[in-house]
């Protein structure tokens, strides 16, 4: 097994993710020895045992202070088979916009449940956020067995919960003390009855889908690229698929074709690219694309019901599941600045949030975005939410899906935004002067 997988915990506070993180860290000995001196050192004071493994990751003071996590901490280690990286989610509800966040670019989530409490309410809202975010891979750790004497029927009792919680999701349950190692790196001799894979074994085996190079082709224009009158390219990053020279591209919202005549890099040009590659495409035709298009496929697909596999939506409103992060509520009589790839427009909400709440939100744009859903392309259907007046990140969202605007059709861009594009596309100074000048005149006919 080969490639990277990113990781992250989630539960109720007092689960036991940063010990489990810790262990594993340390029984795998991705830990330098002066880190476990000052972890050996720090656990003197404390009532954790020989060693206190949630000091791995606790790294700021107040964590350490407290014996909570508050912040996301990244870890990077690696086996024989596989590297990793492993976010430490908070567990408190004061401080779930933080889980979300390291949920955010995760392919598996570790769930931890303490034995002794079962499922409790954080513990399901960190499940419902994580399979929100698209983790449909689970490890259900149930933790601290030690201390209900390796019961099964306990183990039992909370797997059978999970499964009503996450009824599509792929849960892999695990009886285990992080603290004492059970079925953490190995199978423990203390849970005869249970034959399954121990957490590492798991992460080392687990299959998930990093076929975004398969997926249709997306490309928001980060930069229009014009060193001199005989160039023009549109840089950015590809989110999605891939591209060769020749192909046929439509450029969004406006529509318009063209093929890629030259894809170039710093390093030269190149025949092909793809995913995560950052590029400038040049066209063979010079068409209106500026900071905030999409470039995509032009040949599209279909589907069973006649709709294009390819072809992004193209839209001012859409569902969101949307989580609020701002201690001031979301305001529905208030505009909000939505940042979606390289585009940020106004939008209005149609429902009020409070501070950690996740609900379902209608939102309205000042000018069409070109989207999919979350879903299908992670990188074009998520989005955050600016509070203008502190730009302040407010909210993150992920988009469901488009909903039909009856006027989408009659937009046309405003004189502003037709003078702005007369004035990029001018070759220098002078000629935006001139250009201006005529499009003004124009316009006071």
């Amino acid at each position: 097994m080969s490639g990277l997988l990113r990781i992250c915990t989630a539960g109720s506070v007092d689960d036991g993710k940063s010990t489990l993180i810790g262990r594993l860290l340390y029984d795998s000995r991705s830990v330098y020895e002066d880190q476990v001196s000052s972890v050996e050192k720090a656990s003197k004071n404390r009532t954790a045992g020989p060693i206190d493994f949630s000091l791995f990751t606790d790294g700021l003071k107040a964590e350490r202070e407290q014996g909570i996590t508050i912040d996301v901490a990244y870890r990077y280690f690696a086996t024989a088979r596989r590297k990793f990286i492993l976010a430490d989610t908070p567990g408190h509800e004061q401080y779930t916009r933080n889980m979300a966040t390291g949920a955010s670019t995760a392919d598996v989530a570790i769930l931890l449940v303490d034995a002794r409490n079962g499922v409790r309410i954080q513990t399901r809202r960190h499940a419902r956020i994580a399979q929100l975010l698209g983790i449909t891979e689970f490890a259900l750790a149930i933790n601290k067995m030690d201390l209900v004497d390796f019961d099964r029927q306990i183990f039992d009792d909370i797997v059978d919960d999970f499964e009503e919680i996450l009824p599509a999701a792929k849960i892999h349950p695990i009886p285990m003390s992080a603290l004492n190692g059970d079925n953490v790196i190995g199978r423990s001799d203390r849970t005869p009855w249970f034959d399954g894979a121990s957490l590492l074994e798991y992460l080392e085996t687990v299959q998930v889908d990093h076929r975004i190079v398969a997926k249709p082709f997306r490309l928001p224009v980060q930069l229009v690229v014009r060193p001199d009158q005989e160039f023009r390219g549109y840089a950015g990053q590809i989110l999605a698929g891939s591209i060769r020279v020749g192909d046929p591209i439509s450029a969004w919202p406006s529509g318009r074709t063209a093929h890629v005549k030259r894809i170039v890099t710093w390093d030269g040009d190149l025949a092909m690219a793809h995913a995560p590659m950052s590029v400038t495409l040049v066209l063979d035709d010079e068409i209106d694309i500026s900071r905030g298009d999409t470039i995509t496929n032009a040949e599209s697909t279909l589907n069973s019901q006649g709709s294009s596999l390819n072809a992004p939506h193209v839209g001012r409103r859409f569902e969101a599941d949307v989580v609020w992060m701002d201690e001031r509520p979301l305001d529905p009589s208030r505009l909000y600045l939505l940042k979606h790839t390289t585009r940020t427009v106004t939008v209005e909400a149609n429902r009020p949030l409070a501070l950690n709440q996740i609900e379902t939100v209608t939102l309205t744009a000042s000018r069409p975005l070109v989207f999919d859903r979350y879903r299908d392309i992670r990188a074009t259907g998520s989005f955050i939410l600016i509070d203008p007046t502190t730009n302040f990140t407010a909210g993150a969202g992920m988009i469901i899906d488009a909903i039909r605007d009856d006027h989408a059709a009659e937009y046309r861009p405003n004189a502003a935004e037709r003078l702005a594009k007369i004035a990029r596309s001018a070759a220098s100074h002078e000629e935006a002067v001139a250009a201006m000048q005529r499009a003004l005149e124009e316009l006071l006919k």
